[in-house]
């Protein structure tokens, strides 16, 4: 039963870190690519949500940040960063701060965000990622629809 439960975890944990690559959604700023990922919390494996607290519903999502810098050898190593932002419609003018965790898998970190997903109306999202203690945030936004699955 344990090692069952520790397999839906990892899978279900190496899908969240795997999905920003697999959509390719990601900002490069110098030798960094901020990756990101928005997903509806349904999605997750039952184990994988009770082991890091997270609610599973049709009407919440997940944000998931990650960063790679990029070397020398053209590969890429993760870094660990904060992220602070906020989630609104397009007018800006009812924007919600989000509240990030870490999480870490084996040297992966990334940050995640729980939301409420507005049905069918296009979220934009501002963040702000830091990567580098000693350069200011890179500002990343992007606009997002979500769909109630019923």
């Amino acid at each position: 039963m344990i090692r069952h439960s520790l397999a839906a975890l990892a899978m279900g944990l190496a899908l969240l870190l795997t999905l920003p690559a697999q959509a390719q959604q990601y900002e490069q700023v110098g030798d960094y690519q901020i990756h990101y990922s928005a997903v509806n919390t349904s999605f997750l494996p039952e184990e994988v949500a009770r082991e890091h607290g997270i609610q599973r519903s049709q009407v919440m999502a997940l944000l998931n940040v990650s960063v790679m810098e990029e070397l020398e050898d053209g590969s890429t190593r993760p870094v660990t960063a904060s992220v602070d932002g906020r989630i609104g419609g397009l007018d800006g003018g009812d924007a919600t701060p989000l509240s990030f965790r870490p999480l870490r898998i084996g040297d992966t970190p990334s940050q995640v965000a729980v939301f409420r997903i507005h049905e069918d109306a296009p979220m934009r999202f501002d963040l702000r990622v830091r990567y580098d203690r000693n350069a200011a945030p890179a500002e990343v936004s992007f606009i997002q629809r979500f769909y109630i699955d019923r």
